[in-house]
């Protein structure tokens, strides 16, 4: 086993993927795994990517650059599977180090990321903190906080954020003025008003921050 240079890991899958196979079938189910493997794998040399494995109906893949991983999985839940009555995919990831063995890699870095895709509702890109903040100005892209998750055999609480295209959810998305990350005003942990206006916030240490010092912030 060797240690491997840190990337970015992402488990990308159908959303809903036995109900589908109890609707349709399990060789128009597998089919359609066959099918969505395929097209995010011919995506992959755009960015540099590795296909690891399948598990199931999940591909494991790895993406060395965070901005890249970010851009791969907003393309794999908008495009891999386009079309009429096509399934919803979801796509979590994490960066970090892992342990390389024959091709595959382990270790908590892995373990993150496939607990964060599990999070995931079709459609639906979730990323780590660590992960959004290394690729924190993607054109067209925002960050919509989804606060600590505890994370099942994950020791400590993670921060999970969802990657949001500006062109699809920018209207009813607020931004932190502490952190300037996307939040959704019925999901903010944090609520204040200043001068009759009110501003949403991530985590209650922006809100605590921004209520200490609001003229520190652009708002």
């Amino acid at each position: 086993m060797s240690r491997d240079a840190e990337a970015t890991f992402l488990f990308a899958d159908i959303a809903g993927f036995t109900a589908l196979t109890e609707a349709h079938g399990d060789e128009q189910a597998v089919q359609l795994v066959e099918e969505f493997a395929n097209a995010v794998q011919a995506e992959l040399p755009h960015v540099d990517g590795e296909y690891v494995k399948t598990v199931g109906d999940a591909l494991m893949l790895r993406v060395p650059d965070p901005a890249d991983a970010v851009r791969l999985g907003l393309w794999i839940t908008r495009n891999a599977m386009s079309g009429h009555h096509a399934p919803s995919v979801r796509v979590g990831g994490n960066y970090g180090s892992a342990v390389e063995r024959k091709g595959d890699y382990f270790g908590t870095t892995i373990n993150v990321a496939a607990r964060v895709s599990a999070l995931a509702a079709g459609g639906e890109v979730l990323v780590t903190g660590q992960t959004a903040a290394l690729a924190p100005d993607l054109e067209g892209v925002l960050y919509e906080s989804r606060g600590r998750q505890v994370l099942r055999n994950v020791a400590e609480p993670v921060e999970i954020f969802a990657v949001v295209r500006v062109d699809e959810n920018a209207n009813h998305l607020a931004i932190d003025p502490v952190c300037q990350m996307a939040v959704d005003p019925d999901r903010a942990v944090g609520r204040l008003l200043l001068d009759e206006k009110a501003y949403h916030f991530c985590s209650l240490t922006c809100a605590a921050a921004f209520a200490q010092h609001p003229e520190r912030y652009p708002h």
